[in-house]
């Protein structure tokens, strides 16, 4: 009853925030006697920071209509080229601009939030590449019919997916750019396509705060995977879609409780961000206001999981470490990282990263023994927390320029 008791209390948190909305618009409203008087500005304010907190966020458009390439400004085309059950391939190319720009596959994590969260990933790497992202589904939308998606089929996905983006330009092997969690399936599988020769096979992998070796300077995140068992996992955080969604009967991580685990890790933290937009608010600062408002739109929109895929996930990456030890599999197959000897390798981890610590994304260069060592690259992004490495001043200014410079240099 977990997902139908969380549906009774967003409908009712949705009223109680539409309610607290339409009370700051009056108290706002120059028509009222209260918005001149102190009382009025900051009650209006509180309520419009409580009805932002406590709305419901649905996928959001990536946006992205136009991008400044070296002060000239290029109208953005996006579409879908590839439509799976459980994700889609998007394509980002600038109108105009010549078809043989290297192509970028930016693999988005699907670790309950949207693909758009890479939103800055992408505008960033139009300036350079003509750019793919997986743009996973919310595994409540997919009818019980499409059947079960787990790890072995998400490295499907991306073998799928860079075939395609290689048949654009036959010949020409695209790039990979993996955020996070799917470093993990992204490094398996350029591991399987050096394997069997695919001429899909990536020129270059980067990896951004990817779990390798989750045994390396340990998070809470990494903990709290290690110190229960599989079974209360399951037990414990799957639900069953309820019936008012598309994937009614299908059983997920859900999106919510993802994004629980991750405000009540800096809670303070986000008290204070709003805290921080009240303020701005009464001060009349609606620039900054906005910024944080933004920001939080994108962050507490939020998807499900597949269960197979969390649970597996949760057991092959942090309780086995499958991919360190040598034991990963995919469909029986083991997955030889030895093999690695085409594809050049950039690992890139964020100083003050809470999800992925120090030299969990690092490993992945050791554990490629075949890789002749100029093919490999790591760079640590000083005072860039997990979300810095791949959005933001930092992601724009210090880390985007390695990885071009990376791909430039093995392209």
């Amino acid at each position: 009853m977990l997902y139908q008791a969380y549906e009774l209390q967003r409908s009712w948190m949705n009223s109680v925030s539409s309610v607290a909305s339409i009370t700051s618009e009056l108290l706002a409203n120059p028509a009222n006697p209260l918005s001149y008087l102190g009382i009025g500005p900051i009650a209006a304010n509180a309520l419009d920071v409580f009805a932002h907190a406590t709305a419901y966020y649905s996928k959001p458009a990536f946006g992205i209509t136009k991008v400044d390439v070296d002060g000239k400004i290029y109208p953005v085309i996006e579409a879908t080229v590839m439509n799976r059950p459980f994700g889609d391939l998007k394509r980002f190319r600038l109108d105009g601009v010549d078809d043989d720009r290297p192509k970028l596959l930016i693999v988005a994590p699907m670790s309950g939030h949207f693909a758009t969260l890479l939103r800055g990933t992408v505008r960033r790497m139009l300036q350079k590449y003509e750019v793919y992202i997986t743009d996973w589904a919310d595994a409540k939308t997919v009818p019980l019919h499409e059947g079960n998606f787990d790890l072995d089929d998400y490295i499907d996905y991306l073998i799928e997916f860079l075939e395609y983006i290689e048949q654009v330009k036959p010949g020409q092997r695209p790039h990979m750019l993996a955020v996070c969690q799917p470093s993990v399936p992204a490094f398996a599988t350029t591991a399987l396509m050096n394997q069997h020769k695919s001429p899909a096979t990536p020129l270059t992998l980067t990896m951004m705060g990817g779990p390798i070796d989750t045994r390396e300077s340990p998070t809470t995140v990494n903990n709290h995977a290690m110190n229960r068992p599989i079974e209360w996992f399951r037990q414990s955080v799957i639900a069953t879609v309820p019936i008012n969604y598309r994937g009614a009967g299908r059983r997920v991580y859900p999106g919510f409780m993802q994004l629980s685990a991750f405000m009540s890790m800096n809670l303070q933290s986000h008290m204070m961000s709003h805290y921080e937009m009240f303020k701005h608010l009464t001060a009349g600062d609606e620039e900054s206001a906005q910024a944080t408002k933004d920001f939080y739109d994108e962050y507490r929109a939020v998807c499900d999981m597949t269960a197979e895929f969390y649970l597996q996930t949760v057991e092959e990456v942090f309780q086995k470490h499958s991919i360190p030890n040598g034991e990963f599999r995919h469909k029986g197959e083991i997955v030889d990282l030895t093999q690695i000897t085409d594809t050049a390798l950039l690992a890139i981890e964020g100083e003050r990263d809470d999800i992925s610590g120090l030299g969990q994304t690092k490993a992945a260069l050791k554990l490629a023994s075949g890789l002749a060592e100029d093919k490999k690259r790591y760079y640590m992004a000083e005072g860039a927390g997990h979300y810095g490495i791949f959005n933001g001043s930092k992601w724009r200014n210090n880390v985007a320029p390695v990885v071009e410079e990376f791909i430039a240099a093995h392209n």
